[in-house]
């Protein structure tokens, strides 16, 4: 399967779009694009597994309940653990943020 991670990005959408690029025995990449969407309020992600991800475009920012944040821009990427508490502060609008998200077993 062939494609292009910026074709027919959405813009102006009102919820974040997943998509799904390829899985196998402990692993999922997808790809997600982010129009200004920040998680709600007193809402962390805790996933069971490590995910590795990089913004490909846009801006966007992460925290975390230990307190620290991290503000992202394009190329940057991190490697989130399992089970540490993050939650997406904020992502642009114009141009939406794109990320490239990888989930595996540790």
């Amino acid at each position: 399967m062939t494609g292009n991670l910026f074709d027919a990005v959405p813009v102006g959408r009102p919820d974040e779009e997943i998509t799904a690029l390829a899985e196998g025995t402990g692993a999922r990449i997808e790809r997600i694009v982010s129009c200004g969407q920040a998680s709600p309020p007193g809402f962390w992600y805790d996933q069971d597994r490590p995910e590795w991800v990089a913004l490909l475009q846009g801006e966007a920012a992460l925290e975390f309940a230990d307190g620290a944040s991290l503000r992202l821009c394009p190329g940057d990427h991190l490697t989130i653990a399992a089970h540490v508490r993050h939650r997406v502060a904020w992502t642009s609008t114009e141009p939406p943020a794109v990320w490239l998200a990888v989930y595996y077993r540790g």
